[in-house]
């Protein structure tokens, strides 16, 4: 009997599964084109899955481990079960390796299950929770019925009974693993998910083994504004490219994103895994009453609906997502961060923030004050252009205009504006003199970076403000690039490339200035006093640690002053956002607590007495939490306050001979 029915289950599945797939890549296909590599992404994948998605999911060694005795069970039973049962093909040799797998694959399984008893709050439940039993049931089934073709016991064992139980073992285990990966269900991340790291958005970030110097692609990709024909940023989902609609489906719904989100953790109505999974509904049509994971804050399961060619966002209400949603979202990157699947969940936000802010002007609060000020005076503040160097009126900077050469172009951001990032910059500035760097600022020439119009969605003011910048910069020489601001240093480095052509490229060498001054201290170009502060932690900026990989250089600052820091439970990768990034500030949308107040929380665990930062969104943020707290210092400020003037051992690194490559370092973890 079982014997007629396998092949039939097992083929009847198969065909059935591609019909599902085509109906699946139909639903990708409503996206907008975006050319891919088919074939060479296709060839990548195995190392991609087992490198690249593996590195990330290893972070969880209980699942890491559970994935590769659960998914390497099931790819290699179901080839097998194929080849054996469907085909017929009964060698004793395939029977054993076909009960092997089914063995890995059951005790898998088995973690699973334990991992379900009990599930985190950031998993889903659902049709999740029967996850365990259907992979234990295709394990157990094609287990038993192998036992024959492996000799282990008779071919006529069981009888009738027993065969039909066994059959419905095997079309249950089936119909959830292969039908699921193609109509819907808890695998379907299975068959999404291997595509979208074939042909992944940004393929770049598969370009370096992670055990070298990870690939990073995190600036945002601009929008062609020449173009009449082009979309203003994201109306509906079939705005977004068709791989990133495949990526949103690639989510596996593990919650990690939603576990280090800071919005989520204040109680902002943003959920990263609910965004991703909206963004689902909408590829498909129909309402959010079927997700069974933890909603928005404040807002329940089952009020919004969607479909391929509606508006994700309505004015009006009713629609996939809220405004306020997408408004929440400090650009900090913990999601993509610590995303398995490595879904671009900042991208997506983005891309719907241009067309609300594009198409309907519509930037809450101070929103539209600020892009307004970066238009007409070139700054978010709305101060004169012409009073961008009073603060250093005694310090007789070294103009570009006047030098036209130099060897650092220090880059001073809209803190000059600020008088507590004024500070940051005249410790930066006795810095850099008594390392004797040849260095000049643009002055009344330095336009806003542009970051702040960008994360606000305001595409056409930041790349007119970029080419300004590229424009003034094109006029002189220098080597490098320094800056205080993580923002400033991200765009100059990753996003002003796209922007440049050939009579004025932009692909600039840029340095945050914590990486600058580690390169001075290693040159034996400063000098320092025993160090007599206190305890210290530092605070990752999430413009310089998840969106550059700098980790180690402002740590080997603070080391070299004498400091032990004191690591904060969440540093590193895993840094907990200042929520001062992606114009969240500017926006201001209300939660039940503050980000830089749980932030605060983390520092006074480590009892540190100053958090050593190296930003000034972070400095402005951490020193808006009342006090009692700990006191705030840029690296900056901590490296003048410790200098002895006049007594370096070694030459500088910013001589005239050519700039040093900037060094890479490893990932800090908790």
């Amino acid at each position: 009997m079982l014997d007629i029915l396998l092949p039939i289950l097992i083929f009847s599945a198969l065909l059935l599964t591609v019909i599902g797939a085509v109906r699946r890549v139909r639903l990708w296909r409503q996206g907008r084109p975006s050319p891919v590599d088919v074939v060479g992404g296709l060839l990548k994948m195995p190392r991609r899955y087992l490198v690249d998605l593996h590195h990330i999911v290893d972070r969880d060694k209980y699942i890491s481990k559970t994935h590769v005795a659960t998914a390497g069970g099931f790819v290699l039973a179901a080839l097998l079960a194929i080849i054996v049962h469907g085909f017929g093909l009964h060698s004793r040799i395939l029977g054993w390796a076909l009960l092997a797998a089914t063995a890995c694959m059951f005790t898998g399984a088995l973690f699973v299950a334990n991992r379900r008893r009990n599930p985190p709050a950031r998993l889903s439940k659902g049709p999740w929770m029967r996850l365990p039993k259907s992979l234990l049931a295709f394990a157990a089934s094609f287990f038993i019925v192998t036992l024959p073709v492996a000799g282990i016991l008779p071919a006529d064992f069981g009888g009738w009974l027993l065969a039909a139980v066994l059959a419905v073992g095997v079309a249950w285990g089936v119909s959830e693993m292969f039908l699921g990966m193609t109509w819907g269900g808890p695998i379907k991340h299975a068959f999404a998910g291997a595509l979208h790291l074939a042909w992944h958005r940004r393929p770049e970030r598969f370009s370096t083994p992670h055990n070298a110097s990870a690939a990073r692609s995190s600036g945002l990709k601009a929008l062609k504004l020449d173009d009449d024909k082009a979309k203003l940023g994201v109306e509906k989902p079939a705005d977004f490219t068709w791989n990133q609609l495949l990526g949103f489906d690639a989510c596996v719904q593990c919650g990690r994103c939603e576990a280090m989100c800071p919005a989520f953790a204040a109680g902002q109505p943003l959920n990263p895994k609910k965004l991703i999974q909206d963004m689902v509904i909408g590829m498909r049509g129909g309402t959010d009453a079927g997700y069974y994971g933890s909603p928005y804050p404040g807002k329940p399961i089952g009020e919004h609906e969607g479909h391929p060619n509606g508006p994700i966002v309505n004015r009006a209400g009713g629609a996939l997502v809220d405004a306020e949603t997408l408004w929440s979202c400090t650009t900090c990157r913990a999601c993509v961060e610590e995303c398995p699947m490595m879904i671009e969940h900042v991208d997506a936000i983005v891309d719907m923030r241009r067309f609300l802010t594009l198409e309907h002007g519509n930037t809450p609060n101070k929103g539209a004050e600020v892009l307004d000020n970066l238009i007409a005076t070139d700054n978010p503040g709305g101060f004169d252009p012409d009073s961008r160097l009073h603060w250093a009126a005694d310090l007789n900077l070294p103009l570009m205009a006047d030098k036209r050469e130099a060897d650092v172009l220090l880059w001073l951001g809209d803190g000059v504006f600020d008088m507590r990032n004024q500070r940051t910059l005249r410790s930066l500035i006795k810095v850099l003199r008594a390392a004797e760097v040849d260095f000049a600022v643009l002055g009344t020439e330095e336009r806003d970076s542009g970051d702040v119009a960008r994360r606000l969605g305001d595409e056409a003011t930041f790349q007119t403000l970029a080419r300004r910048n590229i424009r003034t910069m094109s006029q002189y020489r220098f080597s490098r690039i320094v800056t205080c601001d993580p923002h400033s240093f991200h765009v100059l480095k990753n996003e002003y490339g796209e922007l440049g052509s050939a009579d004025m490229p932009a692909n600039y060498e840029v340095y945050h200035h914590s990486t600058f001054i580690n390169e001075l201290v290693k040159a034996g170009s400063l000098t320092f006093k025993e160090w007599k502060g206190g305890s210290v932690t530092y605070h990752d900026p999430c413009y310089l640690g998840r969106y550059n990989g700098e980790y180690e250089a402002p740590r080997d600052v603070l080391r070299a002053l004498g400091i032990d820091v004191q690591e904060m439970a969440r540093s590193g990768y895993r840094s907990r956002c200042c929520g001062g990034g992606g114009g969240a500030p500017i926006t201001d949308i209300p939660g039940k607590q503050r980000i830089p107040d749980m932030r605060m929380e983390d520092v006074r665990a480590t009892g540190a007495d100053t958090v050593a930062v190296g930003c000034p969104q972070c400095t402005a943020m951490l020193e808006g939490v009342v006090e009692p707290r700990a006191d705030i210092k840029d690296i900056a400020e901590l490296v003048a306050d410790a200098l002895v003037i006049g007594q370096s051992t070694g030459k500088t690194a910013s001589s005239k001979s050519a700039p040093q490559p900037q060094r890479t370092v490893e990932e800090v973890t908790p």
